[in-house]
């Protein structure tokens, strides 16, 4: 199990830069690689770029890379310009975010989720292929039928690193898992629980070579009901905030991990308004599942089973140099 250091995004108010300083740590302790995400403000491929100069075999992932803020030949551009100046080290995470932000950030409207992520990931790989670009799709029409008919089929001008970029796909629904099972080298999960996840998604179709690779909240802390407590806030952020009542992945996913009364009731006090409520209704016993807490001795024993879950790339989610140490001790 190889691991990675899951950066996310700067948070208001802060800078990338002191992630990057731990990611260029992570790459001296043995991690095999950093993911940058994005939401609507830093976005995840800029700090990248700037650690690929500063490292030597970190590999590069963005997690995520959202599918509706960029065409998918602008993102095979990306992802081919930033492969050939790390020497080949990007891992190409993609995903739809949710509706709240394809509609209310990027003006685009939600639906066909599936659909179109199936042809924009063949689109970016006809692109790295270096072929000229033509497909007629659902979502996706280029060259664009119409318009002034000056439009025509058009290949990369750069002679990539890899014409085979590994693409990873964050999913959550069950058909939305099948898929990248099915299209994708990898897999970006939350929220793993290595008890419950052979029950939830379909592993058994899982196919050899393919990347397991969910981010763990992780904090090194003797104490270890003050950790729980700490990370309960992000939780119940995500499982009763990410999402309007009815559309909410995470909520979804929580529910079909066993706590569907858990999940009505985070989501109806953090939607009225009582965050610090809903973060009280968070269970101890999931946040044991999905994160690591605790000394060194009990993270060694929970990434056991992590391991034997399926997991093939951990990737640490910590802001903390102590713990980002404490893992690699730990595996």
């Amino acid at each position: 199990m190889r691991l990675g250091f899951y950066m996310g995004y700067a948070q208001p108010g802060t800078s990338p830069l002191e992630l990057l300083e731990l990611a260029k740590l992570a790459e001296t302790i043995g991690y095999d690689s950093a993911w940058a995400a994005e939401a609507w403000g830093t976005d995840a491929v800029t700090p990248l770029a700037w650690l690929g100069a500063q490292t030597t075999t970190l590999k590069l992932g963005t997690a995520i890379m959202q599918i509706p803020g960029r065409t998918p030949a602008n993102t095979a551009m990306t992802a081919a310009t930033l492969d050939l100046l790390s020497g080949g080290r990007v891992l190409l995470g993609l995903g739809t975010s949710g509706p709240q932000v394809v509609e209310g950030w990027h003006g685009q409207e939600w639906g066909q989720p599936l659909e179109k992520t199936r042809e924009y990931v063949s689109i970016v790989r006809s692109v790295l292929r270096r072929e000229r670009l033509e497909h007629h799709g659902t979502h996706y029409d280029i060259p664009v039928q119409g318009g002034t008919g000056l439009g025509k089929a058009l290949k990369l001008m750069l002679r990539p690193e890899r014409t085979e970029i590994p693409i990873y796909l964050a999913a959550i629904a069950p058909k939305a898992v099948e898929q990248a099972f099915e299209i994708a080298d990898g897999w970006l999960p939350i929220f793993w629980s290595p008890e419950q996840a052979k029950h939830v998604f379909p592993l058994d179709r899982v196919r050899e070579g393919f990347d397991i690779a969910p981010s763990v909240p992780a904090l090194l802390i003797d104490d270890v009901e003050a950790g729980r407590n700490a990370l309960k806030e992000y939780y119940a952020f995500y499982i009763g905030g990410m999402g309007a009542r009815g559309r909410n992945f995470y909520n979804d996913l929580f529910a079909r991990y066993g706590y569907e009364d858990e999940a009505r009731t985070i989501q109806e006090l953090f939607l009225d308004g009582q965050q610090r409520e809903a973060v009280g209704h968070v269970p101890d016993r999931f946040v044991d599942e999905v994160a690591l807490v605790g000394p060194v001795e009990r993270m060694r024993d929970r990434l056991a089973a992590w391991r034997e879950s399926g997991v093939t790339s951990l990737l640490v989610s910590t802001r903390d140099e102590a713990t980002l140490r404490a893992v690699a001790e730990a595996l």
